[in-house]
């Protein structure tokens, strides 16, 4: 599959639900997901591989990861709601997804990549850690997205624990999603990443 067919995918993939703003549930746009999706994918890490999507959200890293040829997907979320919405977008594909409703902290199954989008910490400090911390003990690799202000605390996070492969700049569109937003969508820096953990 071509990048751009994947793009056209999960770019129709419902989002449209009420989010919790505590939870700080920003959807990845589909060009960006296709983005990493696919580069993951070029590097070996997603065809034959055993995947999760720790807060997965509307499904769009698990959806991708099964059109790419994943053996088998996780999609963990704390959200029921999201949960549901996660399982209707599967549905588009017939995509065979195991789908938790759980903390990712919780989340116990050892498998090769790991893909999230988690916290930014912009309501709750230290929100994102616990996702760092279960990708670290459970993937050989994961890919994350996070403010572009914390890559310094990335790398002193991950330590010894893990390589930071590469990581880049890019444009994350937040559409109005809460009250307090004052732009119908607003741009802001973010970081994609790539993590090979140490064992």
């Amino acid at each position: 599959m071509k990048k751009k067919e994947l793009e056209l995918k999960i770019s129709k993939l419902d989002s449209n639900i009420e989010r919790k703003s505590e939870l700080e549930q920003y959807f990845t746009p589909s060009d960006v997901a296709s983005g990493i999706l696919y580069r993951a994918y070029i590097e070996g890490d997603i065809a034959g591989k055993t995947v999760a999507d720790l807060g997965t959200g509307n499904g769009i890293f698990a959806i991708g990861a099964y059109l790419l040829d994943a053996e088998r997907v996780y999609a963990i979320d704390i959200d029921p709601n999201m949960i549901e919405l996660s399982k209707k977008n599967s549905r588009l594909y017939d995509a065979d997804i195991e789908f938790l409703n759980m903390d990712v902290a919780n989340f116990n199954i050892n498998v090769d990549t790991v893909f999230m989008n988690p916290p930014f910490g912009s309501q709750n400090r230290g929100s994102d850690i616990p996702f760092l911390e279960r990708a670290l003990s459970i993937s050989k690799n994961f890919y994350t997205l996070f403010n572009y202000k914390s890559s310094d605390f990335l790398k002193k996070f991950i330590g010894e624990r893990g390589e930071l492969m590469w990581s880049e700049e890019i444009n994350f569109r937040v559409p109005h999603s809460f009250e307090f937003h004052r732009k119908e969508v607003k741009n802001i820096k973010a970081i994609v990443a790539k993590v090979m953990v140490c064992r």
